[in-house]
């Protein structure tokens, strides 16, 4: 940001605060912070970047799991392509969501949450949300949100989902091309939009007064819509003077395009590619990939997979599902691996690596599909070797648990169909992931003591 943007969208916290009612508390929001403070610590900071990749249905858990903790482990045959990544990546194996233990086809929503949904519940604020927050003031997006199907990863405070995108054109056109009509032409339908959104406001004020407790319950999900429509419009608005960050031709030609459903790594490997894009112009800092939700995760035609992945992981026992499972499972984490080689070869303005100041989370809410087991849950963490994190080792919080007997393993050395007893009823009840979502939330800046239902911070 610079000082040549206008500063007349800025907003007073407490006149917001009455504008919209008592039905919404609002943070520090970005449209409140000053943007000579925020040019400044945006010169003084060194920017911090956080990605996360869903991957549904959990996983085939007896090629997954690694046996072995600390530095010494083996990669299974899943894990096999990020071998080449050992020392910027933590596996980690034992971490729950206590609340979604019962509500496994909520594991998705609760991923990034830690938070608790029955059928009464509402849930929470998602951590790369509490992470914008901190990153907003200084990028032209909060947040970046990618989703081949509906399913966002993101969460507001108030507990409504954030809309993601899907196609890659338009995920570059939206980061990187200039509005059309121009400038002028867009700052009318931006403010035109603005003056709708207050009028809605006006009106659902008085409306306001007649309703009962159930409707102000809508009215409240409803508001916290409008405020963040506000709020994304009043950004806009600002960020329309400043110049769009040139993109190579090279770059242009690999992450603006369109790419038929029939390619899936293709697809994988230009929206990973966007995200780096993203990361490396700093037009965000923030960005989440699910690559399906639990019911409609895509096949994968070029590798012979056929099936849906919902399909695969409720296999009832058949072979060739548990197999194409695998392979599903590895092509994915290649396509991670893809991922985390163009963040080490790819500089951010500052001429560093991003992936030395890049936390990468990739994972599912669920471990085990076919019995809907979502104890021991996948994970790999990686990057953010500037930001103090320490890789190269398979942080194991199964034999952490002193009631922990050891890895179902037959004669031959490999898992049993013992071990997804592991999957379903956690070995270590106090193993939460909330806790590596706070460790994360910290690393990037967030100064909090809890998210979701953390009991302590990672040590890594």
């Amino acid at each position: 940001m610079s000082n040549y943007l206008s500063q007349n969208w800025l907003i007073d916290r407490r006149h917001a605060l009455k504008a919209l009612g008592s039905f919404v508390s609002l943070p520090l929001l970005e449209c409140m912070v000053p943007l000579k403070a925020a040019a400044a610590e945006k010169i003084t900071a060194t920017p911090k970047r956080s990605a996360f990749i869903y991957l549904a249905n959990g996983v085939h858990s007896l090629n997954y799991q690694i046996t072995t903790a600390g530095k010494d482990y083996q990669f299974s045959r899943s894990l096999k392509p990020l071998e080449k990544h050992r020392d910027v990546i933590t596996p980690i194996s034992g971490l729950h969501h206590p609340g979604a233990l019962s509500h496994h086809h909520n594991c998705i929503s609760v991923w990034l949450t830690g938070g608790k949904l029955g059928p009464s519940d509402r849930n929470t604020i998602s951590v790369d949300q509490k992470m914008a927050e901190v990153s907003a003031p200084h990028t032209r997006y909060p947040s970046m949100e990618v989703a081949i199907t509906q399913d966002s990863l993101a969460w507001t405070a108030d507990g409504v989902r954030l809309p993601a995108m899907r196609r890659c054109s338009e995920i570059f056109a939206s980061l990187f091309e200039e509005p059309k009509g121009g400038k002028a032409v867009q700052r009318r339908a931006l403010r035109r939009k603005g003056s709708v959104l207050d009028a809605n406001l006006a009106e659902v004020r008085q409306l306001e007064k007649k309703m009962g407790s159930a409707d102000k319950g809508r009215l409240e999900q409803y508001l916290t819509s409008v405020r963040e429509a506000e709020i994304r419009t009043r950004r806009a608005d600002a960020w329309l003077d400043t110049p769009l960050p040139v993109i190579s031709e090279a770059d242009r030609q690999r992450t603006n395009r369109d790419i038929a459903a029939t390619r899936a790594g293709d697809y994988f490997r230009t929206v990973y590619d966007l995200m780096v894009l993203a990361f490396q112009t700093d037009v965000t800092r923030v960005a989440t990939f699910s690559l399906g939700g639990e019911g409609d995760a895509i096949s994968i035609p070029e590798i012979g997979i056929t099936e849906s992945r919902h399909q695969l992981s409720h296999h009832g026992g058949d072979f060739g599902y548990m197999e194409k499972l695998t392979n599903y499972d590895t092509f994915a984490i290649e396509q991670f691996g893809y991922f985390l080689t163009r963040l080490a070869e790819t500089k951010d303005l500052s001429g560093k690596p991003l992936l030395g100041t890049t936390m990468a989370l990739f994972g599912s809410g669920m471990s085990y599909g076919h019995s809907h087991g979502n104890a021991n849950l996948p994970l790999v963490f990686a990057g953010g070797t500037d930001l103090g994190l320490k890789h190269g080792s398979h942080l194991d919080f199964n034999k952490k648990a002193a009631s922990f007997q050891g890895y179902a393993l037959g004669a031959d050395g490999a898992l049993t169909t013992a071990h997804y007893q592991l999957c379903s009823r956690p070995a270590n009840s106090d193993a939460h992931m909330s806790n590596l979502l706070l460790l994360m939330a910290q690393r990037f800046g967030v100064e909090i003591d809890q998210f979701g239902d953390s009991n302590q911070v990672i040590a890594l």
